[in-house]
């Protein structure tokens, strides 16, 4: 649902009953902007089930999470419906899901997702049935459960990793393995995918993209802080470093709305994202601006959020009566910021960073259109690589860790035991280092990037290993001079 929808010139039948002030009356409810609803194929409004969403921890939740909920509810009712006779999901049971299982998973007539898709899906699932159970709106929870394994030695347990889990659970996702890009590899797939350069390193005289500075300072800031993607699509020009000529790493605080988890944190970027971040300033975003302007689209805009004193990033509500509310930028929400506008000598424009084509704030769909197009045109030139926002992430941190354990291990090793001891207590280790930076509540969700290390160490030591197996014997005597330098002559004994 959103409040920024016109509201029709003429009624239909099914909001005939609903107050004048719809607005208002979504207020006295206390339903956000984006809480999702379901409709059934007859388009039916279940009012019990859409009460799943309305939960105070859902009405808090990131707009991605729920949107994720109610996408894999509406594939298991559309299932029902379809598949299984059209079955009220108050009364599925085990052999509804067991055929769903099939149908997702097994049949090759069906999606066939992959495994981590799928553990995602009966998750959220299972999590809508254990609430409908709880409050007697269902007699049973039909995914079969065992109980849970053990969680790994030194891991936090919290409230929900207890108990039993679904027994579906597939076992084939990706586990230890995470795809990782190097920097020449990450370097290709900007050039060629987003810059339109030919993998020969010169540009192409057929690429027609009007983006390229923008989608590439956008994946360059991307690779080097690990954002997520809804976190970065997020930002607004208040929240940037632009110091563009002090140097070094600059930081800037990534607020808990906007991150997963409310994960606030430092993000550090280094001085030459920084001075691609204020050439897009100045240049591409402030063009775009410009003509969206000219054109009246900021006029548009239904209820604003406005920031008058840019020194002082909030926005001031005047009540009728005199008095006044402050909403400082930390605390607004993904999509309140998106209607943020902040107050310039030349009018009126969006406070959001990341700005497209018509002068409006960027969605996170569009970004990832981005990526898809990037993918297209490395695969038409003959690149061979591929890009998603969270390989970038994964790259982020496999780099960075190395890096991190290099030095640390250096730092270590001129130090005496004691030192050591003293210096880790202090200053933790390069995994929680990493852990930090990517807001992870957990430092076992990080342990992933270690195992990217393990076989990164496996690679480069196995280059090591000679590809020829052949007996000793049977080689020259010139290829075993093992310092690279020619055999001396066998001198005859006799």
């Amino acid at each position: 649902m959103s409040r920024d929808l016109p509201e029709p010139a003429t009624r239909p039948y099914f909001l005939q009953g609903l107050p004048d002030d719809h607005e208002s009356w979504l207020d006295q409810l206390g339903l956000p902007d984006g809480l999702p609803f379901l409709l059934s194929p007859r388009f039916e409004y279940d009012a019990v089930l859409n009460s799943y969403f309305f939960q105070a921890n859902l009405l808090t939740a990131p707009w991605n999470s729920n949107a994720n909920r109610a996408r894999a509810l509406a594939r298991w009712l559309n299932f029902l419906t379809v598949a299984r006779a059209g079955t009220s999901w108050r009364s599925a049971t085990e052999a509804d899901h067991l055929a769903f299982h099939q149908w997702r998973r097994r049949d090759d007539d069906g999606p066939g997702v992959m495994g981590g898709t799928w553990n995602q899906e009966v998750s959220l699932v299972n999590q809508f049935y254990e609430w409908a159970v709880r409050r007697g709106y269902a007699a049973e929870v039909p995914i079969p459960q065992r109980a849970r394994r053990p969680a790994p030695m030194g891991s936090v347990v919290g409230g929900r990793e207890t108990g039993s889990v679904p027994a579906t659970y597939a076992h084939d996702e990706n586990g230890e393995r995470i795809e990782w890009m190097t920097p020449i590899a990450y370097r290709l797939w900007r050039d060629v995918g987003l810059r339109g350069y030919g993998t020969d390193g010169l540009p192409s005289p057929r690429f027609r993209g009007r983006w390229a500075a923008r989608n590439a300072t956008f994946t360059d800031f991307m690779v080097r802080t690990g954002q997520r993607l809804s976190e970065q699509a997020h930002l607004t020009v208040f929240e940037i470093p632009m110091g563009s000529g002090l140097g070094g790493y600059q930081r800037f605080w990534l607020p808990g709305t906007i991150a997963k988890n409310h994960s606030a944190r430092w993000i550090y970027v280094p001085h030459s994202v920084v001075q691609e971040l204020v050439a897009y300033l100045e240049w591409d975003r402030a063009d775009v601006v410009e003509a969206a302007r000219a054109a009246g689209r900021y006029q548009r805009i239904r209820r604003p959020l406005v920031i008058e004193d840019p020194q002082r990033p909030e926005v001031v509500r005047r009540w009728t009566a005199g008095s006044s509310h402050r909403l400082r930028l930390r605390d607004l929400s993904p999509a309140a910021r998106r209607r943020l506008m902040r107050e310039t000598p030349d009018g009126l424009e969006p406070a959001m960073l990341w700005l497209n084509e018509d002068g409006l704030p960027m969605s996170v769909s569009g970004w990832k259109a981005m990526f898809a197009a990037a993918n297209d045109r490395c695969r038409r030139a003959g690149a061979p690589v591929a890009a998603h926002a969270h390989l970038l992430r994964h790259s982020f941190a496999v780099v960075t860790l190395e890096q991190l354990q290099r030095a640390h291990i250096a730092q270590l090793g001129e130090l005496s035991d004691n030192q050591r001891g003293h210096y880790v207590r202090i200053f933790g280790d390069p995994l929680d280092w990493v852990r930090r930076r990517l807001g992870h509540v957990s430092v076992v969700t990080t342990l992933i990037y270690l195992h990217a290390l393990q076989e990164l160490e496996m690679e480069t030591r196995m280059a090591l290993v000679p590809d020829t197996w052949e007996d000793p014997r049977d080689t020259p005597l010139s290829e075993l001079a093992g310092d690279g330098t020619e055999a001396e002559p066998v001198r005859d004994g006799r």
